[in-house]
């Protein structure tokens, strides 16, 4: 349904699953595990999965922080996209990438759903893609010493309102991980 013309086809995003970023992510493994599956069904199907990866003084480019954890595997033909900013398209050349592959659609995973998940479904159904968050492939940090409802509420939360999320010509909305065909 996106308003983007010529642009059939559904891509996976997987975004910041750095080790600096999801160390002490609530269920950190279950979320990995996930997202394996979501790149294996990806890939099966010859869709897009397209990497992001963020940077900033907490990680800093080539370092230990900022690498992706040793469970997930980029493929050399998987487009990286590098990123300073919460929302992926900011100042990056997602949509170049996605253009190039005529992606209308994305499948959102990865880390931190109330900071870099949020602004990107934000940001790609402003920029008129279909934006579906999958509902068990992101996960946050326990943040609650600063205020922040704990990790399980946020991710619940944030599933809760998108699964409802529209705008003309535009669907939000979520699914399991298991529900995923391409």
């Amino acid at each position: 349904m996106t308003t983007l013309p010529d642009r059939p086809n559904t891509a996976v995003l997987v975004i910041d699953v750095q080790n600096g970023v999801v160390a002490d992510a609530h269920d950190r493994d279950g979320v990995i595990a996930n997202i394996n599956t979501l790149i294996d069904k990806a890939r099966t199907a010859g869709a897009p999965v397209v990497w992001v990866q963020h940077s900033s003084e907490e990680l800093e480019h080539g370092s230990e922080s900022w690498r992706y954890v040793p469970e997930l595997t980029r493929l050399d033909a998987e487009p990286l996209i590098h990123k300073k900013y919460g929302d992926s398209f900011e100042d990056t050349g997602l949509e170049a990438v996605l253009a190039e592959h005529k992606v209308g659609r994305l499948l959102v995973s990865g880390a931190q759903t109330d900071a870099c998940i949020r602004s990107t479904l934000h940001g790609a159904i402003v920029r008129g893609y279909d934006a579906t968050l999958v509902s068990d492939a992101h996960t946050t940090e326990d943040l609650t010493k600063y205020g922040a409802p704990a990790p399980e509420q946020v991710i619940a939360h944030t599933n809760l309102y998108w699964q409802w999320q529209s705008a003309p010509g535009r669907q939000g909305g979520t699914v399991e991980t298991a529900e995923i065909s391409f």
